[in-house]
């Protein structure tokens, strides 16, 4: 389980700690705080940013976000980690590009969390509100976290044999919009269903995701051909149940239940 391979953290305190950031973001959005856009071209940090304010509204200390930083927020004094994913409404909502890192439940000692925003996609203004929003932890989107991402390279391409081919691996993962039920139009935590309960939250859903049989271990690109092979292996924990609880703020409406699709 995640919390077992971090030792033995305080779920309680990672616990609280997401009660807060929910709490934060319902109240913000709730209070008509709006992205603030740039310009027209900035179309990957306006939601990153509106988060930020959020935390530094909470004096909660964070790594300084870079453009190639993963996560995008690592907290100082948790072992908690964000990536902030923006969506256009409507606009595409079942997948998103990772952008050369899979999805992680856990990664260099941090449990991750996604955090989806979807604002209108269509806005005449460089200011609009946060549709909905989910906070949901990495392994619902992927549970495996031993894979290790890494660009390969070759030189040999080209008809003088001198061009460098790199192989720059990207990924599409499912959004929790296009696995649950029940999320639309609200504001929702996931949490693992090992955690504690967070204070001042409201339970609205039980989740499972069960592993697959195989699992890919690798591809072949034919460069004559250009096709694509994938190779795959047994998975060893197939059949294995994630298990995670949808909540949403006790002060709140719960809103709908959340299932999977």
């Amino acid at each position: 389980m995640p919390d077992q391979m971090l030792g033995t953290p305080d779920l309680r305190s990672l616990s609280e700690q997401l009660r807060l950031m929910l709490n934060i973001c319902n109240e913000a959005i709730t209070r008509g705080v709006l992205i603030n856009r740039q310009s027209k071209k900035d179309k990957e940090f306006h939601f990153q940013n509106w988060f930020q304010s959020r935390l530094e509204d909470q004096c909660i200390d964070f790594d300084e976000p870079g453009r190639n930083t993963y996560p995008d927020f690592r907290l100082v004094q948790h072992p908690l980690g964000y990536e902030l994913k923006g969506l256009a409404f409507p606009g595409r909502v079942n997948d998103y590009d990772c952008n050369s890192q899979m999805p992680h439940g856990i990664y260099r000692g941090r449990h991750i969390f996604y955090v989806f925003g979807r604002y209108p996609a269509n806005s005449e203004t460089d200011q609009y509100s946060v549709h909905d929003l989910v906070i949901c932890h990495g392994s619902l989107l992927n549970a495996n976290d031993s894979y290790l991402h890494k660009n390969k390279s070759t030189r040999g391409m080209g008809s003088y044999g001198d061009i460098l081919l790199r192989d720059r691996k990207m990924y599409v993962a499912p959004t929790p919009f296009g696995l649950l039920s029940g999320v639309e139009r609200q504001i929702t935590l996931i949490l693992p269903a090992s955690w504690i309960e967070p204070d001042a939250t409201v339970a609205v859903g039980d989740i499972k995701r069960t592993e697959s049989d195989r699992m890919m271990a690798g591809y072949t690109f034919d460069l004559t051909t250009n096709t694509l092979i994938a190779n795959y292996v047994d998975n060893p924990t197939a059949g294995r149940e994630h298990c995670f609880v949808a909540y949403r703020p006790i002060n709140t409406a719960p809103g709908p239940q959340v299932t999977l699709r």
